[in-house]
């Protein structure tokens, strides 16, 4: 790998950007002062791989509805008709996604690891920061894998216009607004939930901002906030802890959509993608694909895998078992109560003792570029870290 030292803004200056959270508990910035330099071919081999990796996804979700695997794939039963509605009418859009992926430098191939496909944070940091960076340092800012802005652009317009082509947004446009939410108290999640809302409203949006404790949800009535209703309610809160934490708002959200007062975003059915027991649902689907690591609801035999949970963030229970079923490393976390998933072991990329996870984000197609750096489970103390393009 070929990476070289960045000079990095001052504290000041990153929350001047709107970065908030630069500094880990440890004291440590989250922000890495390394920038790693890809090839045009490596770039596009991430672009490519985002792209055939969703439409497999799509196909495994029709596979899942049209089979009522709901169950499988630990889907909570108070969604099902959601997912089954939002999957049906087309005007439930996925606007955005991320796929976390090992390999894809140095020759090495890519592999999926898991779909972020219903709250996916690090979108700040991969849109904006990491260009604020290459321009911050002299650098060709351009010369990065990196349309993040200008692709979810267009998908807020493919929310009217439910097509590829945007061209019409502006005569089919007749006023409808989004109410962007997430929870009061993580700066995280406010900057990345606002700056969604920043290029909704810059492609021709009316948009306000809420905290979801602020929000009034009413089965006739929609979503309406200060007294205003809004027709769209983007929501940085995962479906399955609405569903596990607030059961009897899960219900009410499916009477909403059943009424057709409210279009939730991300999705429902992108609880399905998110869900990583799909993983093996893949491999049934799409045997030895080149993108894909073998999985299983069981334990891979005789072979080294990670143990995973099927809904679970920042590598929270994730335990890594050698091909003997002995653990060699584990995180803990709040997750167990999920159903476990095992996926074959795929080394990531390293340097100097650090690993280093690509991540791309999706929005009707790959549009961006950037990596985590951590221990061999990148967890909630991994580091962002820039490219560029060679």
């Amino acid at each position: 790998m070929t990476i070289t030292t960045l000079s990095l803004p001052s504290i000041q200056q990153f929350e001047s950007m709107g970065l908030q959270w630069h500094t880990d508990l440890d004291n440590t910035s989250y922000i890495s002062d390394e920038l790693i330099h890809i090839t045009e071919q490596e770039a596009n081999a991430f672009y490519e791989a985002g792209n055939t990796l969703y439409d497999m996804f799509v196909e495994a979700g029709e596979y899942v509805i049209k089979n009522d695997l709901f169950f499988e794939l630990d889907i909570p039963p108070s969604l099902i008709n959601a997912i089954k509605q939002s999957w049906e009418e087309d005007i439930h859009w996925h606007l955005y996604g991320r796929f976390d992926l090992a390999g894809g430098l140095e020759g090495s191939p890519i592999k999926l690891l898991e779909f972020n496909a219903d709250t996916p944070t690090m979108l700040y940091e991969t849109a904006l920061l990491q260009w604020a960076l290459l321009k911050h340092n002299g650098l060709d800012e351009n010369k990065q894998f990196n349309n993040i802005h200008n692709a979810l652009s267009e998908n807020f317009k493919r929310l009217i216009t439910l097509d590829k082509d945007t061209s019409s947004f502006s005569s089919l446009y007749e006023g409808w607004k989004i109410l962007f939410s997430c929870i009061a108290d993580s700066s995280e999640d406010i900057s990345t939930t606002r700056f969604l809302e920043y290029i909704a409203r810059e492609s021709g949006f009316i948009c306000d901002f809420a905290p979801i404790d602020k929000i009034n949800f009413s089965a006739t009535e929609g979503v309406s906030f200060e007294g205003v209703n809004y027709e769209f309610l983007f929501k940085l809160i995962p479906w399955e802890n609405i569903a596990i934490d607030e059961p009897e708002l899960a219900l009410l959200m499916s009477e909403m959509m059943q009424n057709h007062n409210t279009i939730f975003l991300n999705p429902a059915y992108t609880l399905l993608f998110q869900s990583k027991r799909m993983l093996k649902i893949l491999c049934d689907l799409f045997p030895n694909h080149p993108l894909l690591l073998p999985a299983s609801f069981e334990p891979l035999p005789k072979t080294k895998q990670v143990h995973k949970r099927a809904f679970g963030r920042e590598g929270a229970n994730i335990e890594i078992v050698d091909s003997q079923g002995k653990i060699l490393e584990s995180k803990d976390g709040i997750y167990t109560h999920h159903k476990s998933v095992y996926q074959a072991y795929y080394e990531l990329n390293s340097h100097k003792d650090a690993y280093y996870q690509p991540n791309v984000f999706f929005a009707y197609e790959s549009c961006g570029l950037g990596f985590r750096k951590g221990g061999n489970i990148i967890d909630n103390f991994s580091k962002f870290v820039s490219h560029c393009i060679k």
